[in-house]
Order: structure tokens, then sequence, then C-alpha cells
């Protein structure tokens, strides 16, 4: 009898916290969001959280609260998202380095696909590999050339060990059997300086930052590394159509939540995403921050795109033999 008197209030009490769930998810959101992101306000990512806050908070009836936690490739950010309370007020915005810290981290606080509840990618868009304008290379056909006479001797630099930048430079060392030494920098504004003061002679920089010193002359861009041609520089070919053949990097963005957040709001949020990306003015203002695709997904789609970069990148930094974090 006692036993029974225990489950019975066991019930009780689990369908008690269900109908609390329930209401909450029935409620939501009825107070502001919290949007956290892991880089420096004013780029890429911040310039997204906000484009897509805007568009969220207008859609939901709730303000979105941008908060950046730089550090760590945006580890920081992704930690601090994973360990928040699973109640749809704090979600996240993640970068393709979200993918790739799985390969070149030790170990993290968090799992990268697991530990989190996927809402849907944003944007998609590429790099450019760039030289200055005086620099002989006029091809990237012309630097793979110039690199095989001299394994070694040349540098790229790009925003930091471990991102998608550095990864993309040696994706094409081990695609075109090159020795290129990557140089780190802090962002893509000191990697720019940097080749312009004659630092490094190539660097791996973002479209939308490259394109007005390719414009002015200052800079080369000799290849995009997407399978076709960026709309922001449409005169700069792709790497493979310098001849190598399969190269493809593309780096992107997304929002998640943190794991166990209520199915009916992570529908509530994936639904108002898709809606806000199919706004003409956000899908504009967004593709003019990166210069890219605005590509909105599924959660299933989101989660399998990180499982698959995690497998690709694991493999370049093992081939590339560079020493974990």
């Amino acid at each position: 009898m006692r036993g029974m008197k225990r489950l019975a209030a066991a019930i009780f009490l689990l369908s008690g916290c269900l109908a609390t769930t329930l209401a909450a998810a029935d409620n939501y959101p009825s107070r502001p969001i919290r949007l956290v992101h892991g880089f420096a306000a004013g780029g890429a990512a911040d310039a997204l959280s906000r484009i897509i806050a805007d568009g969220l908070s207008k859609k939901l009836g709730q303000p979105i609260i941008v908060e950046a936690k730089p550090g760590a490739g945006g580890n920081i950010a992704a930690d601090a998202i994973a360990k928040a309370a699973p109640d749809g007020y704090t979600i996240g915005l993640v970068t393709g380095a979200h993918a790739i810290s799985a390969a070149t981290y030790k170990s993290l606080a968090y799992q990268p696909a697991e530990s989190f509840e996927m809402i849907s990618t944003l944007v998609y868009y590429a790099l450019v590999i760039a030289v200055r304008n005086d620099y002989p290379a006029k091809s990237l056909g012309d630097l793979i050339t110039i690199a095989k006479e001299k394994p070694g001797a040349l540098s790229f630099g790009s925003v930091g060990f471990g991102s998608t930048h550095h990864l993309a430079g040696e994706l094409l060392n081990a695609a075109a059997g090159v020795e290129i030494v990557h140089v780190p920098y802090r962002g893509d504004s000191q990697s720019i300086t940097a080749l312009l003061g004659g630092e490094v002679p190539i660097i791996v920089g973002t479209p939308v930052l490259l394109a007005p010193q390719i414009q002015s002359g200052a800079i080369r861009g000799l290849a995009v590394t997407s399978p076709t041609r960026t709309a922001l520089l449409p005169d700069v070919p792709t790497v493979q159509e310098a001849g190598i053949k399969g190269y493809d990097v593309r780096t992107w963005a997304g929002l998640l939540a943190p794991k166990g957040t209520p199915p009916a709001i992570m529908a509530t949020l994936n639904a108002a995403t898709l809606e806000v990306l199919r706004d003409p003015e956000i899908k504009q203002r967004l593709e003019t921050a990166v210069g890219g695709e605005v590509r909105g997904s599924s959660p299933a789609e989101m989660k399998a795109l990180i499982e698959t970069e995690i497998v690709k990148w694991t493999g370049v930094v093992e081939r590339a033999k560079l020493p974990k974090i």
C-alpha cells in the first residue's frame, strides 16, 4: 500500500512538471530572449546576430538581446549556451568554427553536435585567397607554381589558428601538394594590414572585408573557396577553376539552443527563423553582411552539417599534423 502511494505521488509530480512545461511552451515567448555569440563586436558574427535578432524580435513579439562572449574561437560562448537553462530564453549563433573546434581541441566542455538542439542554418559564404597587387602571382595557378618551387618559403595569414580561414589554407596545401606556412592574426583586419604591409604574401579572408581592397586595386583576389563564384566578387575565379577538383570550403552561421529545450519551443524557433529568412529585406541584409547566400534548414539538417564538418576538418587537421590546443 505504501509503495502504491509513493508511485501515485511520483506520477502526480511528473504530471505536474509536464503540465508546467507544456504551459511554458504554449506561452512562449513571454519575456526577452538572449542570443549569444562567440566573436568580437563589429565582426561578421556580431552583424549576423543583430540582423537575425531584429527579425526574430518582430516575429516573436519579444526583445532579442545580443550578447557577445568572444574568445577561444567561439568555445566560451558555446559552453555558456550549452550550460544555460533549456527553456528557449537562451539561444546562440555559431559559425563553421563550431565544428572545427572538435577537430582542433584536445577536449571541449561540451559536444558540438550532441550538447545542443539545432534551430536552423542562416547563411553560407565562401572565403577568398588573396595577395597584394604587386605580388608576382597573377592567378592561383601561378601561386601554386611559386609555392612548389619554394617549399615552406611562403606564408599565408588568417584570422587565427583553427579558424575556417586557417584550415582552408591547410586544405589547399594538401590538395595542391604545396607547403605554405600559416601565420595567425587576431581577425580579418589585422591579416589585411599584414598583407598590405608585406608581413605575409598571401591571406585567406572574408569576401565582404576584402572586396573594397580588391575593387580599389590594392589587393588581388586569386580565388574564392566555394565551387561557384560569389556575387560579391564575380570576376574572381574559384579554386576548382584553377584545376583543384573537389575543393570546397564554405563557412556558415546557424542558430541553436541548449540540449533539452522543449520540442514545441524548438518548433516555434525554427518556424520563426525560416519565416524571417524569407523576408526580402532581412535576406538582403544578411547576404550583404558576409557576401554570402541565405539558406535555412531543419534542425536535423543542421545537425548533419555539423557532424559532416567535424569528420571533414578532423581529416584535414590530421593530414596537416596540426598540434591540438
